[in-house]
């Protein structure tokens, strides 16, 4: 059951976000500089002031098909362009082929620090299950991360 309703809340927060993301793709190293860039934000600004910031949906950390997301090490979703993400346990979600994306983006960044992770999500802008590689960085004690659908 948990399966079904979390693959319905990712589908539809998808949806959702569409009218703020553009017909263009992000690059790799764009999303990387947004992470960084939010990593330098709460460095600068603290942890919560950053994440109130990505939670707006006209916020600064968002561009063309990019948005960050921040994960605490229990697998709570922090911050996301749908608030309807936000605060939701995503420890279990799966993708297409079965794969617990989150559990294992939370083992790369307490094994490895940062680094990109390839998994299959919905492209909001073709609507459909599309390869994605996300690049992560843990600080302090949650995961920061941007990603980017592999063309």
């Amino acid at each position: 059951m948990f399966k079904k309703v979390a693959t319905a809340m990712c589908v539809l927060s998808f949806f959702w976000c569409m009218p703020v993301l553009s017909a263009e793709h992000g690059t790799a190293s764009e999303a990387k500089a947004m992470v960084q860039k939010t990593i330098e934000a709460m460095k600068k600004s603290g942890m919560q002031a950053t994440i109130a910031e990505i939670n707006k949906r006209d916020g600064q950390y968002s561009d063309k098909d990019l948005y960050v997301v921040v994960y605490d090490f229990n697998g709570k979703n922090l911050a996301h362009l749908n608030p309807r993400m936000v605060g939701k346990d995503m420890i279990e979600l799966k993708d297409e082929d079965g794969k617990l994306f989150i559990k294992e983006r939370l083992e790369m960044a307490k094994k490895k620090g940062s680094g990109w992770q390839d998994y299959k999500f919905l492209n909001p802008l073709t609507k459909q299950i599309e390869p994605k590689s996300m690049y992560i960085e843990k600080f302090e004690d949650v995961i920061v991360g941007c990603g980017i659908y592999k063309k």
